[in-house]
């Protein structure tokens, strides 16, 4: 990992431990987690230019111009572009981050926000007194002047290889804000939000243009239909190739 001569390898490798990639639809209707895990990875290659050229520019319903260009360049590191998919942003990984802060989940709709606020095991989940944005923005503030104290810049300013391996280091609770547990941050909020960005349906900004799921050869929508799953139980679904969203059958 910090080895530029690995950084590429590495970089892609936040990635790929989400999920190996599948063609075959289980029993059971799936979350993006379940389908994709422990399956091998697919041979279908994705060329990043015929994805997107260029993308329209996203306009962010939370995030502000720091927690933007901080958010960007996380996604970017964590989904670098290569012939599998364009970069993080171009795949609209922010944009999905920003939506879900922007609506009901950032303002903690189905979390429980009432005290007493004491310390909780890791088994009961998330224990602060702040809602998820909240959470997320303290943790961005937190996350920088670490960054700056370590590095010496922002962390949208440092080299590809740098960047990952501060994010590695946060991950691994080596580096730690004064207010804000930072470990948790990228664990428990950040790393999440980036996995659902890149695997749900494109009809809530990421995941454009179904990219990761034809890298991954998953069909979409019919894999929830009944007669699909008994039909195609391990065995390769044919439209898997062309997958199909919420939008496909509006």
């Amino acid at each position: 990992m910090n080895s530029p001569a690995d950084s590429d390898i590495a970089r892609r490798g936040f990635l790929r431990t989400l999920a190996g990639a599948t063609v075959a639809l289980p029993l059971q209707p799936p979350t993006a987690a379940t389908v994709l895990a422990g399956a091998s990875v697919a041979a279908t290659s994705i060329s990043a230019s015929a994805q997107a050229a260029n993308p329209p520019p996203d306009g962010y319903q939370y995030f502000g111009i720091e927690e933007a260009a901080f958010m960007e360049a996380v996604v970017d590191t964590m989904c670098p572009a290569d012939q599998l998919t364009p970069s993080g942003t171009a795949c609209g990984l922010a944009t999905y981050i920003d939506r879900q802060l922007a609506g009901s989940f950032g303002n903690g709709a189905r979390t429980y926000m009432d005290g007493p606020w004491q310390p909780g095991k890791p088994q009961q989940g998330y224990q602060l007194s702040l809602d998820p944005k909240s959470f997320f923005s303290a943790g961005v503030v937190a996350a920088q002047a670490a960054c700056q104290a370590a590095m010496g810049k922002k962390f949208q300013d440092l080299s590809p290889p740098e960047r990952a391996s501060f994010l590695l280091s946060l991950g691994e609770g080596k580096i730690d804000g004064d207010r804000v547990p930072l470990a948790q941050w990228f664990n428990e909020l950040v790393y999440p939000l980036f996995e659902q960005a890149c695997f749900a349906d494109p009809i809530y900004g990421g995941n454009r243009d179904k990219v990761f799921w034809k890298m991954v050869g998953y069909p979409g929508l019919p894999a929830f239909n009944t007669l699909n799953v008994k039909e195609f139980r391990g065995r390769p679904f044919p439209g898997a190739r062309q997958p199909q969203s919420i939008q496909d059958f509006n």
